[in-house]
């Protein structure tokens, strides 16, 4: 129930830096880990000789081997030496595109010959030194599509997120929704209303000042196969909200990359991305676990909505006007997953 001919953030840079990683990504089990000359490599996750995992192995001289029997692993997939054996009949194992880019590496789990690099998502601020990131990662064991639902629908805001970013004016302030393509937005505008917590640190953190009534904004962008990005923020009323110039707004894009492990369970890399004071190193920590805490408010939730509509298979839910976001978003990704069905 999910793409596979498409990128995908597979783990971070550091998670690969002493040893290899092994992670399951739409269900492939992958060995992630720096061949020769520091680029990232990506292999089934399991030696042609026994079937352990070469996970467990390590790197030597660019080479990863087997922590069971010495098998040596070339990048692509073959068997290049074995203590006392010969490997040259060997059968290879599959190897994955891969692409180290924007501070993440990302894969590829379906057709290799499909994978195309103009195809991975663009991500402008990474690479432009006026923005500062600071994110994390979960492990969440629930469907991919309700942590969509979940990030396309902030409502829930209200009462998941009551002391930190929720607050009764979302309830108020309806959403608006378009889909052009195989993007998804889904739109709110809340005016001259009170910050919540975390934006009053961030208004602070700007040197703004956190007790003036503000404009808020939220808009949620779902683009294939599962990424969610959420420009929010906040403008002192009265100077233009989301159009407000930089001195007088606090302003980000959450950045959601929700990678599949299973069809009911995700790798969740979280963050976010801001344009103001981005050489504050301490206000991007600040930040960022003032978003942990957010995100793993949700944890609960979710793994509690699966577990639920695992024990109630056949339960129809309600779908109401706040839910349009995450309902266009599904259609989208039936209808790649249709057409990739075809092409297979």
């Amino acid at each position: 129930m999910f793409l596979k001919n498409a990128w995908y953030v597979a783990c971070t840079p550091d998670e690969i830096a002493q040893k290899p990683l092994g992670r399951t990504i739409c269900g492939e089990a992958i060995v992630f880990y720096r061949a020769a000359e520091g680029k990232v490599a990506a292999l089934e996750d399991f030696c042609p000789h026994r079937g352990a995992p070469l996970s467990l192995g390590f790197v030597r001289d660019g080479t990863l081997v087997c922590g069971y029997h010495g098998l040596e692993m070339g990048c692509h997939g073959k068997a290049t030496g074995m203590p006392g054996q010969r490997v040259n009949g060997f059968p290879a194992v599959r190897s994955f595109p891969v692409i180290e880019r924007y501070g993440f590496i990302w894969v590829w789990p379906g057709d290799a010959a499909a994978a195309d690099p103009a195809a991975l998502h663009p991500l402008p601020w990474a690479e432009d030194p006026s923005w500062a990131y600071g994110g994390g990662l979960y492990h969440i064991r629930c469907d991919y599509r309700l942590m969509i639902d979940n990030l396309m629908d902030l409502t829930h805001e209200t009462y998941v997120h009551a002391s930190s970013i929720g607050q009764k004016e979302i309830d108020e302030a309806p959403p608006k929704t378009t889909s052009e393509g195989n993007e998804v937005v889904t739109s709110r505008f809340m005016e001259n209303i009170m910050a919540p917590p975390f934006w009053r640190m961030a208004l602070r953190g700007n040197g703004l000042a956190d007790d003036v009534p503000v404009d808020r904004w939220q808009i949620c962008r779902f683009s294939p196969p599962s990424h969610v990005m959420i420009e929010v923020g906040v403008a002192h009323a009265g100077h233009g909200g989301y159009h407000a110039p930089d001195e007088y707004k606090a302003s980000s894009i959450v950045v959601d990359f929700i990678t599949p492990e299973t069809e009911s369970s995700i790798w969740y890399f979280w963050g976010m991305a801001r344009n103001f004071q981005p050489d504050d190193a301490a206000l991007t920590e600040q930040i960022r676990e003032g978003q942990g805490k957010i995100f793993s408010e949700d944890l609960e939730m979710l793994e509690r909505q699966q577990r639920n509509l695992e024990a109630w298979p056949d339960r129809k839910l309600l779908k109401l006007n706040i839910d349009a976001g995450g309902v266009l978003s599904r259609k989208v990704i039936d209808r790649l997953l249709a057409a990739e069905s075809v092409e297979a």
